[in-house]
C-alpha cells in the first residue's frame, strides 16, 4: 500500500491493482497535463494536474464503493477506471479536445487501446481485470460505471472541491464527503438517499457559480481559443499528426508550436501571455439565431470576412461561440418519499440556475490590441449583432485621454 499525501482529501491510501497502476507511463503522464489548460493565465496557483485529480477520483470512487458495500473484482475494476479515467486526455486537457476529435473521431474517454496494450494492460491482466470493460467503465457503462462517469460521479466531485481549492475561489464547494456517503443504487439507477435534495443542489450551485468565474473567464476562453488556432495550424502546416499530438503533454503542445515558424507566434504569446483582447463580448439576446449553429467551417468563413471588412490579416480575428449552456447534473436522482425523482423535476433552484446559465452566456470576437477596435466594429456588422449600441472592449481609448476629449 501507498500513501499519498493529498492537499484536497489529506492522506489518500492507494493499494492493490490501482497502487500497480499509478507508475505505469500513461498514468505518469498526467503529472505534466494541468488540470485546467489556460486557466491558470487567470489563476496563477491552479497548476494542479490530471495526475493529482485522478488520485482524488480513485480516493472518492474508493470512499463510495465500502459505503455501498462493493467488493471483489468488481470493485478493483471501478478503482482501476477510477484512477485511469483521464488517461486519455490530451494536452491542455479539454482545451484542444474538439480538435483532436475531428481529426481522430475519438473523446478523452475513448481509451480502449490505451488500456489493451503496454504497462497497464499488464498490470490489469496481473490482477485478472479484462481492460475491455475497465474501459467500459471509464466511458460510464454499466450499473457501475455511473460512479466514474455520470449524473452523479465522484469526477465531478473532485473537480469541484479541488478546483475551487486551486483557484482561491469559494464557489466549488461541496459536501462532497456527504454526497459519496448518501449515494445508492435503486433499480440499476445510483441515485442520492432521502433527505439529499439539498445535496444534490450543491452540485448544480457550485458548477453554476464556477463556469463564469472559473472555467468560462473571458481570459481563459481567449488564450484557449488562441491556443486552438495554433494547433489546428500545426497539423495543417507540419507533419505532426492528431494520433502522436494527442499523447503528448502540455510541455511537448508548447514546444511543438514554438518550433514551427507557423505557429511559433502563438508560442510566443502565449508563454508570454500578450493574449488578444475582446472586440465583442455579446449576450445571448444580441446575436442572431442561425449564428449559433456554426460549424467549424462556417466559423472559419466568417472570421475571414471580419477580418476582410476590417483590413486586418486572417489569423488576427478570432471567434468563439460557445456551445449552448448545458446541466447534466439536473438529470440526477433523488430518493423523495421513497420515490425515485430526477432533481429537475424536484428542485425549485433549477429553472433559476439554468436561466442563469443563459445570462452569463457570450459569445466573443477577439483580436491583438492593436486591431481590436477595427474588428470589433466590423463583427458588430457582419455577424448582425443588436448590441443597442453598446459592447465590452479590453482596450478602451480614452484610458490615457484628457477629460477634454470626451467633451
Amino acid at each position: 500500500m501507498t500513501t499519498i499525501k493529498d492537499s484536497v482529501h489529506d492522506h489518500i491510501a492507494v493499494e492493490g491493482v490501482a497502487a500497480d497502476l499509478l507508475e505505469t507511463p500513461p498514468v505518469q503522464r498526467l503529472r505534466r497535463v494541468k488540470q485546467l489548460g489556460t486557466v491558470t493565465m487567470v489563476y496563477p496557483s491552479a497548476n494542479h494536474t490530471r495526475f493529482e485529480h485522478s488520485l482524488g477520483v480513485y480516493h472518492l470512487a474508493d470512499r463510495a464503493l465500502s459505503h455501498l458495500g462493493i467488493e471483489g473484482q468488481q470493485a478493483e475494476r471501478v478503482r482501476a477506471a477510477a484512477l485511469l479515467h483521464d488517461v486519455g486526455h490530451s494536452p491542455y486537457s479539454h482545451n484542444i479536445e474538439e480538435i483532436v476529435y475531428r481529426k481522430t473521431g475519438k473523446y478523452h474517454d475513448d481509451v480502449d487501446e490505451l488500456l489493451d496494450r503496454g504497462e497497464v494492460a499488464r498490470v490489469l491482466a496481473a490482477h485478472d481485470l479484462s481492460p475491455s470493460k475497465v474501459a467500459g467503465l471509464v466511458g460510464g457503462d454499466g450499473e457501475l460505471g455511473q460512479l466514474v462517469s455520470g449524473e452523479l460521479d465522484v469526477d465531478r466531485m473532485d473537480y469541484l472541491v479541488r478546483d475551487a481549492h486551486h483557484t482561491g475561489v469559494p464557489y466549488g464547494t461541496i459536501d462532497h464527503e456527504r454526497l459519496v456517503r448518501e449515494l445508492r443504487f435503486v433499480d440499476g439507477d445510483l441515485v442520492l438517499d432521502e433527505g439529499n435534495v439539498q445535496t444534490a443542489e450543491s452540485l448544480l450551485l457550485a458548477r453554476a457559480l464556477m463556469n463564469p468565474t472559473v472555467y468560462a473567464h473571458h481570459v481563459a476562453r481567449i488564450a484557449k481559443s488562441m491556443l486552438r488556432r495554433g494547433t489546428e495550424r500545426l497539423l495543417r502546416e507540419t507533419d505532426v499528426t492528431a494520433e502522436r499530438l494527442r499523447r503528448w503533454d502540455d510541455c511537448d503542445l508548447l514546444v511543438g508550436l514554438r518550433r514551427s515558424d507557423a505557429t511559433s507566434a502563438y508560442a510566443r504569446r502565449l508563454s508570454e501571455r500578450d493574449l488578444f483582447k475582446r472586440a465583442v463580448w455579446a449576450e445571448r439576446q444580441a446575436v442572431p439565431d442561425d449564428l449559433l449553429a456554426a460549424d467549424h467551417d462556417a466559423v472559419r468563413e466568417l472570421e475571414a470576412e471580419i477580418a476582410d471588412a476590417a483590413n486586418v490579416s486572417a489569423p488576427a480575428v478570432i471567434l468563439d461561440i460557445p456551445a449552448a449552456p448545458s446541466m447534466t447534473e439536473s438529470s440526477s436522482r433523488v430518493l423523495v418519499n421513497g420515490e425515485v425523482r430526477r432533481l429537475g423535476e424536484q428542485s425549485t433552484l433549477v429553472n433559476a440556475i439554468r436561466a442563469a446559465g443563459t445570462d452569463q452566456w457570450r459569445l466573443g470576437v477577439y483580436a491583438p490590441a492593436e486591431d481590436s477596435e477595427r474588428v470589433g466594429e466590423a463583427a458588430v456588422r457582419e455577424l448582425g449583432l443588436d448590441l443597442g449600441g453598446t459592447r465590452i472592449r479590453d482596450v478602451r481609448r480614452g484610458i490615457h485621454a484628457t477629460l477634454d476629449e470626451f467633451n
